[in-house]
């Protein structure tokens, strides 16, 4: 939640117009109870998405995550069913089994071609399967050093 990256999307999205509700996983940072082995923090997303319905019903629900949050968002649509636009940046396939049955969406992989944790082609090879548009950012690691800006963009144009 205070990485860098994180904090640029943010300011981004905000300035787009966008509301945004940002969290960390249970046993990160401040927040209370423990790492749930990744299944139990599909839970966390789900109290996020219950909490920004609940607060604001007259906008429309997006998801966007980085790394462990983008895998867990779309761990959590795939359990759900929703259809929400879902932008992730630098979903580590080579470290975690995505979901592979999803309900039709608007989605969109980002991805640096020197990614620690994932391929572009994999990356790549899982978009086709799930419908989404793959971006790929030349030069950029799992971190996206210097690329934040264009990060923050491709978010904006898939949810606006």
């Amino acid at each position: 939640m205070h990485a860098p990256l994180m904090h640029r999307v943010t300011r981004g999205l905000v300035d787009a117009g966008l509301a945004v509700l940002r969290f960390n996983f249970r046993g990160v940072g401040a927040s209370t109870g423990a790492w749930g082995g990744g299944t139990e923090e599909i839970k966390d997303v789900d109290a996020a998405v219950t909490a920004a319905r609940d607060g604001h019903p007259d906008l429309t629900l997006s998801l966007a995550g980085w790394s462990f949050g983008a895998l867990t968002s779309l761990r959590w649509q795939a359990r759900t069913g929703d259809t929400s636009p879902y932008a992730g940046i630098a979903l580590p396939l080579g470290m975690y089994s995505p979901p592979h049955t999803l309900a039709r969406g608007r989605r969109t992989l980002i991805i640096g071609d020197r990614d620690q944790f994932a391929t572009v082609a994999a990356t790549r090879a899982y978009g086709e399967q799930i419908g989404a548009t793959v971006e790929v950012l030349a030069g950029s690691d799992h971190f996206f050093v210097f690329r934040h800006d264009r990060v923050t963009e491709l978010l904006v144009g898939t949810f606006t």
